[in-house]
């Protein structure tokens, strides 16, 4: 069975910095391969959004919110993917998920609280 495991949210000021992680286990590294990881958070009261994503290849797309701040990279020997936030606003505050995602598969992790004070 696949599972998500996100680490690395938490409190932070405003400016500040946090670096998530997302662990992928029950999923074989050639497999992994073929699955394009994102982060996307939800706010309270908000739909959940995409925040970045980056694909085998390294390809990445970013929110325009998050564009210049934030940070996708993924290690595929080690299938796990990081997201790097960087001078972190208030409104980044929500609950961030990390997703792998090929054709009509989807795995989601469980979300990691990240909450920006000003």
């Amino acid at each position: 069975q696949v599972h998500l495991v996100e680490s690395g949210g938490g409190l932070v000021q405003a400016g500040g910095s946090l670096r998530l992680a997302c662990r992928v286990s029950g999923m074989i590294t050639s497999v992994f391969w073929g699955y394009t990881m994102g982060w996307f958070r939800q706010a309270p009261g908000k739909e959940r959004e995409l925040v970045a994503t980056i694909t085998s290849g390294g390809g990445r797309t970013y929110a325009d919110s998050v564009k210049g701040r934030f940070t996708i990279t993924r290690d595929n020997s080690k299938k796990t993917t990081t997201l790097q936030m960087n001078a972190l606003k208030p409104e980044d505050t929500a609950v961030y998920y990390c997703n792998a995602a090929q054709s009509s598969v989807d795995y989601w992790g469980q979300g990691t609280q990240v909450t920006v004070s000003s």
